[in-house]
């Protein structure tokens, strides 16, 4: 097959980890024949840079041209003074509205040869296997905001019909796995919560009764996230929650850098990005842990692009390596010997099966 990939390497490390991904994306087109445009693009702290915009009318246009968008990360010190008259978060968000990618899927997954890796005790951890399902586009991100010298506001929105989407998304995958679908919340003090968990009950009663559907306050969903991590299965929460606690689900896999993610619509297109940010402490150094950014383009190859052959293909090659030792260094004791971002993909490329 032919696809156009927009790719927004963006800040910090974001272009090392995009280039790793790359490789990897390059290596499975070649190896079952198919023919990919690659176009990178300014985008976040660097566009403010070239163009004054973080995400500059040219990128905009060519992502919704894309057949899939490839993202590294964004921001840095350099734009985010408080009185910073633009950022590049805003330029993330705008992308994500823009394209209509209002459901944010984050698989977190520990690997057996990573038990160790985790902060926590690897009987805790060992066999979990479950997605977030993010509301990306509503909630007090999206919210009108004021601010003056003594206060200061974020408005929470949300409507029925973003509630019963971001809930469907949720269901129907909870339904292709393990039939479980915990709904995060804080209903005890929050009208957009008791909304929330109204129309959560609602749409899973009446559409998805195959579903088993538990309710669970934010606080509670992140202590048991580090208690009893293998007791959940799909967890759908909005905005800032996920956010949140999808970055404390990372340290259940050892590293913020292992995780991947998936910003969907109603349509095929999609945004693929790892879930960290862009590290500028280590940007340029060539460390950075790109298994998050490969991990992410399988999801691409198989929601956007449709290849699942090709998308598990990756999966398994990334998982092979890292079952054989490829180690970059967030995963080893410091000081010990470990992987440059470029090796680690090397040997993801090395893991793949010979051409069909």
């Amino acid at each position: 097959m032919r696809a156009r990939i927009a790719v927004l390497a963006g800040d910090g490390i974001g272009p090392e980890v995009t280039a790793a991904a790359l490789h990897c994306l390059r290596a499975v087109a070649g190896r079952f024949g198919h023919e990919l445009e690659l176009e990178e693009l300014p985008f976040g702290g660097a566009a403010i840079d070239a163009h004054g915009d973080p995400l500059p009318a040219a990128t905009l246009a060519a992502c919704r041209a894309a057949d899939a968008v490839l993202l590294g990360a964004i921001g840095g010190p350099k734009w985010s003074a408080p009185d910073a008259p633009v950022r590049p978060e805003a330029g993330l968000l705008r992308l994500r509205r823009e394209l209509g990618v209002y459901a944010n899927l984050r698989p977190v997954k520990v690997h057996a040869a990573l038990a160790s890796a985790s902060t926590l005790k690897a009987e805790v951890v060992e066999g979990v296997d479950l997605v977030f399902v993010r509301e990306l586009t509503g909630g007090i991100y999206f919210g009108d905001k004021t601010r003056d010298a003594v206060r200061a506001t974020d408005l929470c929105v949300y409507t029925a019909a973003e509630i019963e989407r971001i809930v469907r998304a949720a269901a129907r995958l909870a339904r292709a796995r393990r039939r479980r679908l915990t709904s995060i919340d804080k209903a005890n003090v929050l009208e957009t919560s008791r909304l929330w968990r109204a129309v959560c009950q609602r749409v899973v009663e009446r559409e998805f009764p195959d579903v088993t559907l538990e309710h669970s306050l934010v606080d509670a969903a992140a202590m048991h996230l580090i208690r009893r991590p293998r007791d959940f299965d799909v967890l759908v929460t909005e905005n800032m929650f996920g956010d949140i606690l999808t970055d404390e689900a990372s340290m259940l896999a050892g590293s913020l850098g292992l995780l991947p993610s998936a910003s969907l619509g109603d349509g095929r297109r999609g945004v693929y990005e790892p879930i960290h940010g862009s590290a500028p402490d280590i940007a340029g150094r060539g460390i950075a842990n790109p298994f998050g950014a490969i991990y992410s383009v399988a999801l691409l190859l198989k929601h956007s692009l449709g290849l699942a052959a090709e998308a598990a293909a990756l999966e398994r090659a990334a998982d092979t390596a890292l079952s054989q030792g490829a180690r970059t260094a967030d995963l080893v004791p410091a000081g010990a010997r470990h992987l440059s971002t470029r090796a680690a993909a090397e040997a993801v490329v090395s893991s793949l099966p010979p051409r069909p």
